[in-house]
């Protein structure tokens, strides 16, 4: 086979943003979570519910995350790590397909849902770890921004294939643009919204083409029968001698705050909104039409700011706009906005929750892309799956306390307005710990 020219190993690459942003954007925020809502009839409930889902499979990925990213640093494989955490993304997206909901099983939704977030979330930590192989330390940050903002792209276009052709309304039957769903499935029967999963998984399947052609492992020599001993020796050294590089200690640190707070905003704004606003699937695909365009052309712009400033600035001020904007979201609801009291007709609560989720897009966009970038520069490059699988590990270890901080406080108030305000601290502690971040980490690495 000829060699690969470093073009198509970058665009190679960006395919799986591509490939894999509609797990997000379809299934954990936009539409099947609002489905799963509007099937138990109670929106409490179904945040609770979500929120102790999500976190259990978090657990998992922190648990495993680390102990696979020294193993495929160890033997050098990590496209065969990817090919098998993409069948467990396809056979638990394709399987929510059975969700129904005259007969609607909320554990084994849950359980499928766990895998195919399991797989996705494991084959990302062997991608982003690829991100220093594309490019120079001055050009990752402009890699990873524009591979952010295609990925938002291919969301959006599957986004907007899910509400004009299959997405029906429970009260008219029909799309967002007034057609049946495609291939007479049964609007009764919601068949149009339960094929996001199908449409997850082969959207994914199709578009993975172009990484397994064109992204190929550094060579490296045959690992030695001991390779497992050896990685997860290398592993618990790095563990022990975190310590010594308090930088790196800090960064993985913050991120695991901030970085769960925004994972709690994408994972909670269909449900909220569905549940305080009302909103039914359509609107609620507005709001990520919305989302995605402005996270899109931000992450582009923030690959700029990342190669202009450092990721450091650039991660303090999303940050600072998204701890607003979790301030801000518990002060809208269909009775009031920022304390004003609005009619049950206004459009106010509506526009104001727009306004905000196009700002949760913007900044979340630019966020996810810095962190990455500012993963690489903290992390020993021989080593550097490994520091993804820490980095996966930091944004999971505490993955479980926005979700089920979320179901705590949402059961215990019986609000999902007081829901999620944990949000709030989670960013704040994120921020504080960006103090002793060094830029470039500058730390020697052990």
């Amino acid at each position: 086979m000829s060699e690969v020219s470093a073009k198509k190993r970058i665009w190679g690459w960006f395919f799986f943003d591509w490939a894999s942003q509609p797990y997000n954007t379809l299934l954990l925020t936009f539409i099947f979570a609002p489905y799963v809502g509007s099937v138990l009839e109670d929106g409490s409930r179904a945040q609770a519910a979500w929120g102790f889902g999500v976190g259990a499979a978090g657990i998992v990925i922190a648990l495993l995350a680390p102990i696979l990213g020294a193993m495929a640093d160890t033997s050098g494989r990590r496209v065969r790590w990817i090919w098998g955490f993409s069948l467990l993304y396809v056979v638990g997206a394709y399987g929510l397909w059975w969700a129904e909901p005259q007969d609607f099983d909320l554990t084994r939704t849950l359980v499928l849902f766990a895998i195919g977030l399991i797989g996705m979330e494991f084959a990302t930590i062997f991608t982003n770890s690829m991100l220093p192989d594309l490019g120079t330390r001055e050009e990752i940050g402009r890699i990873s921004g524009n591979g952010w903002a295609f990925g938002y792209v291919g969301g959006l276009f599957a986004l907007v294939i899910m509400l004009v052709f299959l997405a029906e309304s429970p009260t008219t039957g029909k799309t967002m643009a007034g057609f049946a769903p495609l291939f007479g499935l049964d609007p009764e029967a919601r068949e149009g919204t339960r094929a996001v999963g199908p449409l997850t998984a082969i959207w994914y399947a199709i578009f993975m083409v172009p990484f397994f052609l064109w992204v190929r492992d550094p060579r490296r020599e045959k690992p030695s029968a001991g390779a497992v001993k050896k990685a997860l020796s290398g592993l618990g050294n790095t563990l022990r001698t975190l310590p010594q590089s308090p930088s790196l200690l800090a960064y993985l640190t913050s991120s695991m705050f901030y970085r769960d707070a925004l994972n709690g905003m994408y994972t909670f704004g269909g449900i909220y909104a569905a549940g305080v606003l009302g909103w039914s699937v359509v609107q609620t695909g507005i709001f990520g039409i919305l989302a995605i365009i402005t996270g899109a052309i931000f992450a582009w712009l923030g690959g700029r700011a990342d190669t202009a400033f450092g990721p450091k600035p650039v991660i303090v001020t999303c940050v600072v706009v998204l701890t607003a904007v979790a301030i801000s979201v518990v002060m809208v609801s269909r009775e009031s906005v920022f304390f004003l009291p609005v009619g049950p007709e206004s459009q106010l609560p509506d526009l104001a929750f727009y306004f905000l989720g196009a700002v949760i897009g913007a900044a979340g966009g630019v966020l996810q892309a810095a962190s990455r970038t500012m993963m690489v520069r903290q992390a020993n490059p021989a080593r550097m799956t490994e520091a993804f699988g820490l980095y996966a590990l930091a944004g999971k270890a505490t993955s479980f306390i926005a979700p089920i901080s979320i179901g705590v406080a949402t059961t215990l108030t019986g609000s999902q307005q007081l829901g999620v305000s944990p949000l709030i601290a989670l960013f704040i502690i994120g921020l504080v710990l960006l103090l002793w971040v060094k830029p470039d980490g500058a730390e020697p690495q052990q």
